[in-house]
């Protein structure tokens, strides 16, 4: 077996993945270890991990690949604050002193730090450096079920680039074209973010989730900072714009031109202003990435689309390219921010370097993106009765048809299953799972269990060979990474009233069948859930549907506002200790709140900082 070790770190969402003979054998990002949200320091229990699961030793791993390379990055700080000076001075300044410490002699800072997993390991010559668009390229291609593929990467910044475009054919991969910093659709976001009060490189799907509460008011303002070619090309002004200079990402005349200062997190009301700004700011991304797209199908004439980077992570409009069939097939990568740049990086090493042979899967080679960390049976009940857990082991049917009932019956549940996910998005094995028939549920849940802000939507869960029946969509959507409408006959139309109703207040109207995973402009976040990748919640969903006659449950993460997804039986039961959960199942273990020791209870709302 030949191994390689792939790591992402000192930015955000630090991760490792390992890949045995290419076969990607586990990932796990640095977070679900820390508890710290996008955690950005080397991953150091991510790294052990993988090394665990795959039941090797660092000395055992032929190469190690870093998912960037930090020289080029410190010639990009460099060139811009020349270009910008004297703008700029604080910042700069600021960064250097880390940058001549740590960051530019990364290869001997990641050495040290690697030898702390193993004293064997002594060979500083195994470290390799990757360009961070062709990891995020890699991880978007080679994993893909096509033999042949456009990849479209979009995010802040890697080295230089911004966007890039990029074919890639067997175990080939070029990168053909290239936007660079400053101008950066991921940054123009994230401005945006910024500018309505949340936090940059974690609030942005808060913004997109904001939208459709608001009406694109302000594209034509917006199309004065940002210039887009027929092409999809684009360039930002950056005299409205400080990230290039400053410590902010807007500045007094980007205040100017929307006739507002930016919100104060928490403590500013959302007012319509902010999602008539949040509904445009989506706009504008929507047709960048239509136009960005059509142009390259043109050119490059292929059926086949993949993409990667965080924008990648836009659902919205990912559902819109859909939607408009540009290309035959799309496939986005389920870690298309940072943390799968560690994949990236090692799958680029293995097949464009060193020339291994590419078989494609039917489906893909994410596995359903079930790559972390597993608990058996006898561990879980070891840790639950170290909590002092009152629970009942129950055998797998037991479990689901227990849980099927309960959640016919409204109640929450924690569901904690199988391999944790990589990535951002929790797909039936870190979930907390509810009824998407209840008009109540939406609320409470945000409200009572995730301590989040109310007009945050949930993702429906839904058995791959009914989504035709629910959903405007009849396409794998695995890992919950496309929007798309509720069917008409499903929907619940407003009356006149309801349509003159402010934003917010628009929440509480029922407006499907499914209103707890219908947002107000009828769309859904929808993940397809297939047998052949997680039985037990393929089981659950059929199970509940035998019950309720509705194939699809309520999905989100398991977790609170602020903290990672849980990723041990002790995080689950944290967690479920310290909110409104009813149940809480682990493995074959049952456990009901009610029966738990009232001393067991904890304040877990502000355990974590806000993101």
């Amino acid at each position: 077996m030949r191994y390689i070790l792939g790591i992402s770190a000192f930015y955000h969402d630090s991760a490792a993945c390992i890949l045995a003979d290419g076969k990607i054998i586990a990932a796990a990002q640095e977070e679900r270890f820390t508890r710290v949200k996008h955690d950005y320091s080397y991953p150091i229990n991510s790294i052990n991990f993988v090394l665990e699961y795959s039941g090797i030793k660092l000395s055992d791993v032929e190469k190690i690949i870093f998912f960037e390379k930090p020289f080029l990055k410190f010639e990009r700080l460099l060139e811009t604050y020349v270009a910008f000076a004297p703008k700029g001075f604080i910042s700069f300044s600021k960064a250097m002193p880390v940058w001549i410490k740590e960051k530019l002699f990364q290869k001997n800072l990641l050495f040290n730090k690697l030898k702390q997993h193993d004293q064997n390991f002594t060979d500083q010559n195994k470290i390799y450096f990757s360009d961070h668009h062709l990891s995020h390229a890699a991880s978007a291609f080679f994993p893909s079920p096509f033999e042949e593929a456009v990849i479209l990467t979009a995010d802040g910044v890697g080295e230089w680039a911004t966007t890039t475009v990029a074919i890639g054919k067997g175990n080939e991969l070029e990168i053909k074209k290239e936007i660079h910093f400053p101008h950066s659709l991921g940054l123009l976001y994230s401005a945006f973010t910024y500018f309505t009060g949340f936090k940059v490189n974690s609030g942005e799907y808060k913004l997109m989730g904001l939208a459709p509460y608001g009406e694109p008011k302000f594209v034509d303002k917006i199309l004065k900072i940002v210039d887009i070619k027929d092409d999809g090309s684009f360039r930002l002004d950056q005299s409205y714009f400080s990230y290039a200079t400053g410590l902010t990402m807007t500045n007094k005349k980007f205040e100017v031109l929307f006739g507002q200062k930016p919100r104060k997190p928490e403590t500013e009301k959302i007012s319509q202003f902010h999602m008539d700004i949040a509904a445009s700011i989506q706009k504008v991304t929507e047709d960048i990435m239509l136009k960005l797209v059509s142009s390259i199908k043109e050119e490059y004439k292929l059926d086949n689309l993949c993409l990667a980077g965080g924008v990648a992570l836009n659902c919205v409009a990912n559902g819109k390219l859909l939607e408009k069939k540009i290309f035959k097939n799309i496939w986005v990568q389920p870690a298309a921010g940072d943390a799968g740049g560690s994949l990236g990086a090692a799958l680029a090493f293995w097949y464009t370097e060193e020339k291994s042979e590419r078989k494609v899967s039917i489906n893909d080679d994410m596995q359903g993106s079930y790559l972390g960390p597993e608990y058996s049976q006898e561990e879980i009940e070891r840790d639950l009765k170290k909590l002092n857990a009152k629970f009942n082991v129950l055998s797998k049917d037991e479990i689901i048809t227990e849980t099927a009932k309960y959640l016919s019956e409204g109640k929450a549940i924690g569901w904690f299953q199988g391999r944790m996910e990589f990535g951002p998005r929790a797909l039936g094995c870190r979930s907390i799972l509810g009824d998407p028939r209840s008009e109540t549920m939406q609320k409470s849940l945000n409200l009572k269990v995730k301590y989040r802000e109310s007009f945050r939507p949930f993702a429906p869960s839904v058995l791959r060979e009914k989504v035709g029946e629910w959903f405007e969509l009849d396409v794998d959507s695995p890992y919950m990474l496309i929007v798309a409408n509720i069917k008409n006959q499903k929907k619940i139309k407003m009356t006149k009233e309801q349509h003159k109703l402010f934003g917010i207040e628009k929440l509480n109207i029922k407006r499907s069948e499914i209103p707890a995973v219908t947002h107000v402009d009828y769309s859904a976040r929808v993940q397809t859930v297939h047998k052949n990748t997680n039985e037990l919640y393929y089981k659950l969903i059929k199970r509940f549907n035998e019950i309720t006659d509705c194939p699809v449950l309520i999905n989100t993460s398991f977790n609170v506002r602020g903290e990672p997804i849980v990723n041990t039986p002790n995080d689950a039961f944290k967690c479920f200790m310290g909110t409104k959960l009813d149940f809480l199942v682990i493995g074959n273990c049952f456990l009901d709140k009610s029966k738990q020791s009232a001393e067991l209870k904890t304040d877990y709302k502000d355990s974590f900082q806000l993101d």
